[in-house]
């Protein structure tokens, strides 16, 4: 695929099709690191840490973090 540079402003821009957005996981709005390296540009995902509440959505899961839970019979030297 080609793309070609426009001026943006003052600066330059190219326009990246959806599809190679959706493709790579890339949103609108994220923010990316840009690497030059021997005459390469290459875009990375940062990637950041998601909140407990985040991971628990990924499993359809709720977090119930009121109350206390089952620790079972002690097993071994534990003082409960």
């Amino acid at each position: 695929m080609q793309v070609k540079i426009k001026p943006w402003g003052n600066s330059q821009g190219i326009r990246i099709p959806k599809e190679v957005l959706q493709e790579a996981g890339i949103m609108l709005n994220e923010t990316l690191n840009i690497i030059v390296s021997e005459g390469v540009i290459r875009l990375e995902k940062i990637q950041r840490h998601r909140t407990l509440e985040e991971r628990a959505a990924e499993f359809g899961g709720e977090l119930n973090l009121d109350g206390e839970g089952d620790w079972r019979e002690p097993i071994g030297r534990e003082v409960w």
